[in-house]
């Protein structure tokens, strides 16, 4: 959608903009909140005014800081409407597209100035990639010569990618069906059998397809967690940290809807959501247990054929999405969520029986959190558990969230 149209016709749009602006970086509310908080307020647009909208903002957020200081911007500045609409100025040059002599909000502001701040700041990753100091300097040390690869690929807008549900349907199938809803964008992914990736963003909820239960929306990497725990009809699963049960869903279809998986959270609310998805997915194998005391998990204890450790982490792997998460996220939350990943090792592993099998993963970019996570916990354990493999889906590579899943049994 041309943006000059808005800028002419519509600045009430910029405007809101702006407003979900304020609230992610003044009011440190969430992206997705704060965009689904202006949609509420106009509810009257329609289609492509609210993708405009979306579009714009997570852009803006993405590149936040490269825009800001080539706006020529002090650090501490408050966002001011002035301010708001020379980062905006900012953003169309480097989006490219000229500044409209007509628009009286760009007085001031000098096309050739922008562009020579941009090809001073492009040289500078961290600015380039529009990311706090910390965070370059951390994913350099644990990363190396690779960071620059995978950090440009995280500031990339991600794409749509659905789970064909294979108890309702195929990827192929899937295909045809969204055709029918003139979705005809859609392409299948090789390494990643169940996914479907749209080229376009699509309110796909809206779909039939969809309150069918045919599809639900996941990362084709976070799709291979499932898949790498090695599953079987019949087995008992356990998916101990569940949340709102993507994983869990497609474990139980690859399980053929036979079986048991019990689904545990310590966020019931999450829970709540899960039993609503399997409704619509067809799913009658789950049983969800909140964990509101220890006594939950050490009742299952030696029982499970295989468990799936999906454990809160930094998040770095799924920037793309979340391109926000970067300025709030720090250095201590980072240390926490790694105590809280050995603790869940340490707590949870003897839900597996001997001879079962147990996929730590994270979706996170750090080794940190994932590999050494893994020496940790195989050092700590003694011979207890064997390493039988590992996967690092890498941004960059794959063009998918950054994943980490080890595949471990338990052989005492």
């Amino acid at each position: 959608m041309a943006k000059e149209f808005y800028l002419k016709h519509h600045s009430f749009h910029i405007k809101a903009i702006f407003t979900a602006l304020k609230d992610i970086f003044e009011k440190n509310e969430y992206a997705d909140k704060a965009i689904e908080k202006v949609m509420k307020a106009n509810k009257y647009w329609d289609v492509k005014e609210r993708g405009f909208v979306s579009d714009v903002t997570y852009d803006m957020v993405r590149n936040w800081r490269l825009l800001f200081v080539s706006a020529g911007i002090e650090a501490d500045a408050k966002l001011s409407d002035r301010n708001l609409w020379m980062i905006f100025g900012t953003y169309l040059v480097f989006d490219g597209y000229d500044l409209p002599e007509s628009n009286n909000y760009f007085k001031g502001l000098s096309e050739k100035k922008i562009v020579s701040q941009l090809e001073k700041f492009h040289k500078i990753r961290k600015i380039r990639e529009s990311i706090p100091d910390w965070l370059d300097e951390m994913g350099s040390k644990e990363i190396g010569s690779d960071w620059d690869k995978v950090i440009r690929a995280l500031n990339q807008k991600p794409t749509t990618v659905l789970r064909a549900n294979s108890l309702k349907t195929n990827p192929k199938e899937l295909q045809t069906l969204l055709e029918a809803e003139n979705i005809t964008d859609s392409t299948l992914i090789s390494w990643s059998p169940d996914a479907v990736e749209l080229k376009f963003q699509r309110n796909v909820f809206r779909t039939e397809a969809f309150h069918k239960g045919l599809f639900e929306v996941q990362d084709a990497s976070s799709q291979m967690v499932s898949e790498f725990l090695n599953v079987q009809p019949g087995m008992r699963v356990v998916d101990a940290c569940a949340g709102a049960g993507g994983k869990t869903l497609h474990l139980a279809s690859l399980m053929k809807n036979k079986g048991r998986i019990i689904a545990l959270d310590v966020k019931a609310r999450k829970l709540e959501e899960l039993k609503k998805r399997a409704a619509r997915a067809d799913v009658r194998i789950v049983e969800t247990r909140a964990i509101d005391s220890s006594k939950v998990v050490k009742r299952l204890k030696d029982t499970a054929d295989r468990l799936l450790l999906d454990v809160p982490c930094s998040g770095l792997g799924v920037l793309r999405r979340n391109p926000d998460s970067k300025w709030k996220l720090t250095l201590e939350e980072i240390e926490r969520v790694k105590t809280l990943q050995k603790e869940i090792l340490t707590s949870f592993s003897d839900i597996t029986k001997v001879g079962g099998k147990m996929v730590y993963a994270t979706c996170s970019i750090l080794p940190s959190e994932g590999e050494e996570q893994v020496k940790w916990f195989l050092n700590s354990v003694g011979n207890k558990w064997n390493l039988l493999g590992e996967k690092r889906y890498s941004p960059d590579v794959y063009h998918a969230d950054g994943f980490y899943m080890a595949l471990l049994e338990r052989v005492k």
